[in-house]
């Protein structure tokens, strides 16, 4: 199923949702709470530096499923490592948070962050 921009509009009202990955080695559903983020029309997933399942599953099959809104929506993700991207959602009035948490260049070089892309309409 596509969606439209609204549909997007709404989800990214919405800053809690439940991703489901694959296990890297298991292949089964992996099911967690996460904060996600619409950055320049992108939805983005971080966190804190650190080792992250969702992140090593996601590396192994970019096939998710982001649950919101009572929607269970098939997606695929891509990873960001490039520092510019990651800067500019680290400068996000959003995820200022995260700053608080560590220093910027740690997050820059180590924090996990991945892009979620939903199949729009048209």
């Amino acid at each position: 199923m596509a969606y439209t921009s609204s549909d997007l509009e709404r989800f990214a009202s919405i800053r809690t949702i439940d991703l489901t990955t694959y296990g890297r080695k298991s292949g089964h559903p992996r099911r967690i709470e996460i904060w996600w983020f619409r950055v320049n029309g992108r939805f983005i997933i971080t966190g804190t530096p650190g080792r992250r399942d969702w992140l090593a599953n996601v590396r192994a099959n970019p096939s998710v499923i982001v649950h919101v809104e009572g929607r269970d929506i098939q997606a695929t993700v891509s990873v960001i490592e490039d520092r510019e991207q990651k800067l500019e959602v680290f400068n996000e009035p959003n995820t200022r948070w995260y700053s608080t948490q560590t220093q910027l260049d740690r997050l820059l070089d180590e924090a996990p962050m991945i892009e979620v892309h939903i199949p729009v309409e048209g």
